[in-house]
């Protein structure tokens, strides 16, 4: 199973059936969490997703809609009994804030707690992020309004590859790491310091040569319609609107 779900599409203001963005990619008995908002444990649990199954989490950048759920999570997954270690994955600027989180909450003193491995990112494009057996994530640096990093997956026993933008301005570096992907999920939250609209996304989806974007961390009050006439402006391919639970089949391009 090579899989994404959308655990949450909204921009940093969640509204009713939407949480803030955060994704997981499935690879065989493998779930990576992308991002970790509000209560992750319900999300997976709607998702249908084994809690054993995670062994990675990324974190893209420390602002609030997108690592508030991290203290919660890592709690819920000690009270679950989880033994084995969770390694999680961001900036230096990311991992040291989420440490300093963890540390108000004195989770040391928590008995029996799973290890923890912290992977820190260099910022530098195309970095290595993870490789397991058949696939392959890279980290590169985009530009948000603090360090933030951008991923590519591909997932080599079907040759299929997906790049996530994370939050980010239109930026040559996602053009770079989407070049010829077969998915491109980028986020369309406006046109605003550290952050792109639909039409923008499009732009970089035409310059990057994808076969299909995929709009997330969009505001509640645009319509599904308005987003994708706006992409289409500018990218000639298939045009999708992320929604909370949508999930894309990358073994059937469903």
């Amino acid at each position: 199973m090579d899989q994404i779900i959308f655990l949450g599409t909204a921009n940093a203001i969640p509204a009713i059936g939407r949480e803030n963005t955060h994704l997981l990619i499935r690879h065989g008995e493998e779930a990576i969490l992308v991002d970790c908002a509000a209560n992750p444990i319900v999300h997976l649990q709607r998702a249908g997703v084994n809690f054993d199954q995670i062994n990675h989490l990324i974190l893209t950048h420390f602002h609030p809609d997108h690592v508030s759920g991290a203290p919660l999570f890592l709690m819920d997954l000690w009270l679950l009994g989880r033994k084995k270690p969770l390694f999680i994955y961001g900036l230096e600027h990311t991992l040291s804030r989420l440490q300093a989180m963890m540390e108000l909450y004195d989770w040391r003193s928590w008995p029996g707690f799973f290890p923890i491995e912290y992977c820190i990112i260099p910022v530098v494009e195309g970095t290595a992020l993870l490789k397991l057996r058949g696939l392959e994530i890279v980290a590169s640096p985009v530009r948000h309004l603090l360090p933030t990093i951008g991923i590519r997956v591909s997932f080599e026993d079907i040759q299929k590859t997906a790049a996530y933008s994370s939050d980010t301005e239109p930026c040559e570096e996602v053009e770079r790491l989407a070049k010829g992907a077969d998915i491109l999920i980028h986020e369309s939250a406006g046109s605003t310091i550290g952050h792109s609209s639909a039409q923008q996304a499009g732009e970089v989806a035409s310059k990057a040569g994808v076969k299909s974007l995929y709009l997330i961390h969009y505001p509640a009050h645009v319509t599904k319609q308005a987003l994708i006439q706006e992409a289409q402006a500018a990218f000639d391919g298939p045009v999708f609107v992320c929604e909370d639970f949508m999930g894309i089949d990358l073994t059937t391009g469903a």
